[in-house]
């Protein structure tokens, strides 16, 4: 038989649960399991947070010291070889060198000959080559720097080294840009955006822009992926920030112009691509935030010709492709597809406006290398997101961009390996340091040859050619290799 003290627990005891199971309830409503979780960014990998970053750039922006320091070890001066690639996708900026050098059509088992390698700081910084010398932005690990260094062609003995302390954090290495030599200069840009000039014989410093404290530019995720431009004297940097683009003298390092940048257009890590549009010349850049024509000509150089918003990935690598006609041929990976856009003259100036777009798995793209277009015809590896054709080599014509005229097949696949013409062959590096010659063919895939040439990893770095001698890179290392037809 209950009592009235069993009745009174009994309610209280219900009443407890009752207000246990409202509290869970309303926690269980409210509470966000994906609350602390954080937002993947391609590219944010190790990097430091905003806050940090700022920090860091304080802290350290007066002790940067722009080619504070100069190493040299030989005194003689390497012999001229033939040849150069002296820039970005090499003379013509189109990743097709016109030298006349016969290259081998063949190579033995083990491969073209390996003639030097030298090893390097962790990155993608990837040479150009002039006057017998190899210019790579390497980034020392041990001395925490920014280092150009200059090797003989010859045999890959070091010459010099012009470098500066500056502290990167590592984030899927850390160098990744190409000097630019003309005039008797080269021109580089480090990971945090420092320019400087350099005399390239005797290593002798010209002049220094730290770039995010001049100008204001923002890094880019990746760090800095652009590649200077030399036009006329003149270098040609895309900084955002500030200024746009500006040009700076090489023999002073004054700035003789800079483009307005009104819409605050950061930096992306596309390079700055000279062009000539209804007979006017122009730089046309692939901003963060829209793609631009600038002025090339001397009477008013500097000057925006047009903007426009069409293109605008989060992340861009790529430089943009000039076509006849106006048109011009844009990609980047990351779910950005790509665009082919036509300029056309109206009103006393110019207009925009998009012909196509594509996505990853529907029409040619590229993640990373900047396609080539050859003989009317794209040449190009497609990014990962592109389906079954994902990392293959492929060639499209210029007016069906949606459907290939041949692939590589998916027992050929390349990853974000480099890729250059020359002598009518084309030469691929994958991700893992295996080298392809291919006949370059508008009908179809024509492998040549095939051999293992690096060990190494991540092997992203642009190719130069010279004389007949490969230039490649992996993460950590540089070989050069005789590619060149043996003499009869």
């Amino acid at each position: 038989m209950k009592t009235m003290s069993d009745s009174i627990a009994v309610k209280l005891s219900a009443s407890v649960s009752s207000v246990i199971a409202l509290v869970c309830l309303t926690w269980w409503l409210s509470y966000n399991p994906t609350a602390r979780l954080a937002t993947h960014i391609p590219g944010m990998d190790n990097r430091p947070t905003e806050s940090e970053a700022s920090k860091l750039r304080a802290a350290e922006a007066d002790q940067v010291r722009i080619g504070e320091f100069l190493e040299t070890y030989a005194s003689t001066q390497p012999p001229a070889l033939r040849g150069e690639w002296p820039r970005f996708r090499g003379s013509k900026f189109n990743n097709i060198s016109t030298e006349p050098v016969r290259l081998a059509s063949t190579w033995s088992e083990q491969g073209p000959k390996q003639l030097w390698s030298v090893a390097l700081g962790e990155g993608h910084a990837a040479p150009a080559v002039a006057d017998g010398r190899v210019y790579v932005l390497d980034y020392d690990e041990q001395n925490k720097g920014d280092a150009l260094r200059c090797f003989s062609l010859a045999d890959g003995s070091e010459l010099w080294r012009r470098w500066y302390r500056v502290r990167v954090k590592r984030n899927h290495g850390y160098s990744r840009t190409i000097p630019a030599v003309a005039d008797g200069y080269v021109v580089t840009i480090g990971p945090r955006c420092h320019v400087m000039c350099v005399d390239v014989e005797s290593a002798e410093l010209k002049w220094g822009i730290d770039l995010e404290k001049e100008l204001g530019t923002e890094t880019p995720l990746w760090y800095t992926g652009q590649c200077p431009l030399i036009d006329d004297s003149i270098a040609v940097i895309a900084s955002g920030g500030n200024a746009l683009l500006l040009g700076v003298e090489l023999a002073t390092g004054t700035i003789a112009w800079q483009t307005p940048n009104p819409k605050g257009y950061q930096m992306s890590h596309s390079s700055v691509m000279p062009a000539t549009l209804f007979g006017k010349r122009m730089y046309i850049y692939c901003a963060k935030g829209g793609i631009v024509g600038v002025s090339a000509e001397e009477v008013d150089r500097g000057e925006l010709l047009w903007e426009s918003p069409l293109w605008n990935p989060s992340v861009m690598a790529p430089s943009p492709v000039i076509l006849p006609d106006g048109r011009i041929f844009v990609t980047g990976g990351y779910g950005a597809g790509s665009a082919l856009l036509q300029v056309t003259e109206k009103n006393g100036g110019y207009a925009v406006d998009e012909l196509m777009k594509y996505k990853p798995d529907g029409g040619m793209a590229s993640e990373q290398q900047t396609p080539i277009f050859y003989q009317n015809h794209f040449f190009a590896i497609l990014p990962k997101d592109a389906g079954v054709l994902r990392k293959q080599l492929v060639c499209y014509a210029s007016d069906d961009i949606t459907t290939p005229v041949w692939t590589s097949g998916t027992t050929n696949r390349f990853g974000l390996g480099p890729y250059l013409i020359a002598d009518g062959k084309m030469f691929v590096l994958d991700d893992d340091g295996v080298l392809t010659m291919l006949e370059v063919s508008t009908t179809a895939f024509k492998p040549l040859a095939q051999a293992k040439v690096m060990d190494g990893t991540d092997a992203w770095g642009p190719m130069a050619l010279a004389g007949g001698r490969l230039l490649l890179r992996d993460a950590h290392k540089m070989i050069c290799l005789d590619i060149s037809a043996p003499s009869s």
